[in-house]
């Protein structure tokens, strides 16, 4: 044991002495690790310096030169042309160099590593690619990748142009897998075009290094998916959602009472069709009827949807079919439709003008809204009539008239032809139809129109009217007139509900007033109505005027409060006085006559002297007899003489108040 511990000592100074030896023995000396070269370096460039200082009458030479890329000039081994990684089997090149002198021969190896370097750009193995995409294509689904390489092995980074498309997206920069952005319909889009970039340095414009890119174009082709029912034809477009809907309004027909049609029915808008909702698919669409063909008045054509009749209607009315298109292939892709049929009685006979041909005028002048005349010489509008023999006065409420071929005029209901725009020819013809809009039937007839030399027309800025102003003029006068009918509406039934013109008092002071007796009071106790106005004196005092009055009542006034002297309703007086009463405009007195019903208050001041107690009045004579000669009326000697009127006497008997 002691032996053993002994002699590992020794072994190791002898391992030690061997190897400086061996040293000593080395005629030339190379780097003991891998040599770095880069790659694309330039024609003979040094690759390593070989040592061969331990002998100077040292001689190099090349054993073993792969791929015979090395050369030695002196005691440097030499790069024949420049080392490229991507050509190389390996990275790393095993050089073997022989040390020979006259007495020892030694061999090294020198290690050659070749540094990739970036100097390819990625490539993708198309310039184009085309990728299908369904319609239905779920929201993040990927829809294909497009990869790129790079010999040079380089991590690459992907982006999308342009990076705002509403469909499609990149997974992330370093993924080239597209996927769907948001959902896409095919009768929105059919086809997206991008542009994919990849680049193998991530934001190199940013970086000193150099770097390269490549492109490729994408075309993502969207294909139509069958998930649309069939859309009866014609229908209007609507949006329910994500999901798009084609709405009909159904077809209607007519039928004739106890009377079978041969053929296809005649149907609007169209006969029933219907077409596959999916644009692109166009599956083929089969007909039935659903309901409402009672007794089996009606078959439908399974492939055209052509409704024929097995037999006559016998009931006026309506009949309502439901409908319904489905898919061959795919009954759960169906739409039901509405189509109705009125059964009426046969008309005997079309609508039909007088004449097939007529001829109008129009001013060459003529603006928009101006009537088509009948003739030259006035401007009496011309207008159709068409007359329908299944009426018995021959006029159809029904009767619709419309023009064909003419971009000049249209038609009104009631059969005038208006001009809608500026003539600039000599001439035009139209063709004019009378359509019967319950039957369908029409007549037609040809009208010529010619322009005559223009005359001065009014316009609307010199004062002239067209039928618009005439129509706005009417609907302002009626308002007036209703406005009118109110106020008198209201004004009447103000009079109907009133108390009538009132009494006038002539009030004497009482026994304990103080006032003089020779003044009168006059007080209004109220409208009175026309029957309390009859036999009062039919006037007010005139000015100046001695009155006679009646005999004294010994009533009190119910206005003044006090006994007073009225003159009763049927108090005499005098034809002289009455005169004198009714010539009240000489006193600046005017009343009206009033009219049945209505009511009216006259105030005025006047001057009235007092005619003593002893003045006497004729009665009014009764019904049935004479009346008496007339007594002069005691006058005041004072007052103002007027000379009478050979017509007072007739116009007082005669005029009633």
């Amino acid at each position: 044991m002691e032996d053993k511990q002994t002699a590992a000592p020794v072994l190791s100074v002898l391992l030690l002495l061997m190897v400086e030896y061996a040293r000593s023995q080395r005629i030339c000396i190379v780097p003991s690790g891998p040599v770095l070269v880069a790659e694309n370096n330039t024609v003979d460039v040094e690759v390593v310096q070989i040592d061969t200082s331990p002998s100077p009458d040292l001689v190099l030479d090349l054993l073993v030169n792969p791929d015979e890329l090395f050369y030695l000039n002196g005691n440097a081994l030499m790069a024949k042309r420049g080392l490229d990684f991507e050509a190389l089997s390996s990275p790393t090149l095993t050089v073997w160099v022989q040390c020979k002198t006259d007495n020892y021969t030694l061999s090294e190896s020198v290690e050659v590593l070749v540094e990739n370097v970036n100097d390819n750009p990625p490539n993708f193995d198309r310039t184009h690619y085309a990728l299908d995409v369904n319609e239905l294509s779920a929201v993040n689904s990927s829809v294909g990748s497009i990869e790129a390489t790079d010999v040079d092995s380089e991590p690459l980074y992907y982006r999308l142009e342009p990076a705002t498309d509403k469909y499609f997206r990149l997974e992330n920069a370093t993924s080239p897998k597209i996927v769907v952005r948001s959902v896409i319909d095919y009768d929105t889009i059919q086809k997206v075009t991008l542009v994919l970039h990849v680049q193998d340095m991530f934001n190199g414009s940013a970086s000193n290094k150099p770097f390269f890119t490549s492109v490729a174009t994408l075309t993502l082709n969207i294909r139509d998916v069958d998930n649309r029912p069939p859309w009866f034809q014609p229908c209007v477009r609507a949006t329910l959602g994500l999901s798009k809907l084609c709405v009909s309004g159904g077809y209607k027909g007519r039928v004739n009472l106890t009377e079978k049609e041969e053929g296809p029915l005649v149907l609007e808008p169209g006969p029933v069709f219907a077409k596959d909702g999916d644009r692109n698919l166009s599956e083929q669409i089969s007909y039935k009827i659903l309901k409402g063909n009672e007794g089996n008045l009606f078959q439908m054509d399974e492939e055209t949807g052509n409704i024929t009749m097995t037999k006559v209607a016998d009931v006026l009315g309506p009949i309502s079919l439901t409908v319904i298109a489905s898919q061959v292939q795919n009954r759960d892709q169906f739409a039901v439709a509405q189509v109705v049929f009125e059964v009426m009685k046969k008309s005997r006979s079309p609508p039909r003008f007088e004449r097939e041909r007529f001829d109008g005028f129009i001013y060459s002048n003529s603006v928009p809204e101006s009537l088509v005349l009948r003739d030259r010489g006035s401007n009496r509008p011309f207008r159709l009539r068409a007359r329908d023999d299944d009426f018995a006065t021959g006029v159809n409420p029904d009767m619709k008239y419309e023009v064909q071929y003419s971009s000049y005029v249209n038609v009104t209901s009631d059969g005038f032809v208006i001009l809608k725009r500026v003539v600039k020819t000599e001439s035009f013809a139209l063709q004019l139809r009378a359509v019967d809009t319950s039957t369908g039937e029409f007549g037609t007839a040809a009208l010529s129109v010619q322009v005559i030399p223009a005359v001065a027309l009014p316009s609307p800025a010199s004062g002239g009217y067209r039928p618009g102003d005439m129509a706005l003029l009417g609907l302002v006068m009626a308002a007036l007139l209703l406005l009118c009918l109110i106020v008198i509406g209201f004004l009447l039934s103000r009079v109907l509900k009133g108390d009538g013109l009132g009494n006038i008092c002539q009030c004497w002071p009482g026994p304990h007033s103080h006032a003089h007796r020779d003044s009168l009071q006059f007080t209004n106790d109220g409208f009175q109505t026309e029957g309390e106005s009859k036999g009062r004196w039919a006037g007010m005092f005139p000015r100046g005027k001695v009155l006679p009055l009646g005999k004294r009542s010994s009533k009190t006034c119910s206005t003044c409060g006090s006994f007073s002297n009225h003159v009763q309703r049927t108090s005499p007086m005098s034809r002289r006085a009455q005169r004198e009463l009714r010539n009240g405009s000489e006193s600046g007195l005017m009343r009206p006559r009033r009219k049945e019903g209505q009511k009216s208050v006259w105030f005025k001041e006047i001057e009235v002297e007092i005619i003593p107690d002893t003045t006497v009045l004729e009665e009014e004579p009764q019904e049935g007899e004479e009346p008496e000669q007339e007594e002069e009326a005691v006058r005041d000697p004072k007052a103002p003489q007027r000379p009478e009127s050979p017509s007072s006497d007739s116009t007082a008997e005669k005029s009633p108040e």
